[in-house]
């Protein structure tokens, strides 16, 4: 016994005394970062169509509803895109010439193993939002982008959205 007790001592001695590095300078590795933005392009003469579906598998609204959000806003075709995570509720403005149902269905598939699309229609405006009125001369429907003004709600008390010019 005690002889297996200093066999096994001189073993982690020397394995700790060989496998440490003594070396100061750190090793360094150099990453390629696509310096590109990627601008979305959107076609003036394009037919924009809007679709609404239930995402299944949605954990958290950080994590699962922003990744499905950012992978269906950065496909190509696609105008705007919002998730909400509460309802399940995707809502995604899309061109038809670029992008189908089925195109939006392997988006969302592609973003995680665990999300599928449910219920999917296509619609005339989307059921859950009031959006700011495309003519409206209120500063601050002026400055919002197209996701924004789309992203108002029903209940918002904002001056842009509860009064119309």
């Amino acid at each position: 016994m005690k002889n297996l007790k200093l066999f096994f001592a001189i073993t982690l001695l020397a394995t700790l005394a060989f496998s440490c590095k003594n070396e100061s300078t750190p090793e360094i590795k150099t990453v390629e970062v696509n310096q590109e933005a990627k601008e979305k392009t959107l076609d003036p003469n394009a037919t924009y169509a809007k679709a609404e579906f239930t995402i299944e598998g949605m954990t958290c609204a950080i994590g699962c509803a922003k990744t499905i959000e950012k992978k269906l806003s950065n496909t190509e075709g696609i105008k705007s895109a919002t998730v909400d995570f509460d309802k399940r509720l995707a809502m995604v403005e899309y061109d038809e010439a670029k992008v189908n149902t089925t195109t939006l269905e392997e988006t969302v598939a592609k973003a995680g193993d665990m999300y599928s699309v449910k219920d999917m229609k296509t619609v005339n405006s989307f059921s859950n939002t009031k959006a700011c009125a495309e003519d409206c001369k209120m500063p601050c429907c002026a400055e919002k982008t197209e996701t924004e003004k789309a992203a108002c709600k029903a209940d918002c008390k904002m001056p842009c959205c509860a009064e119309k010019v």
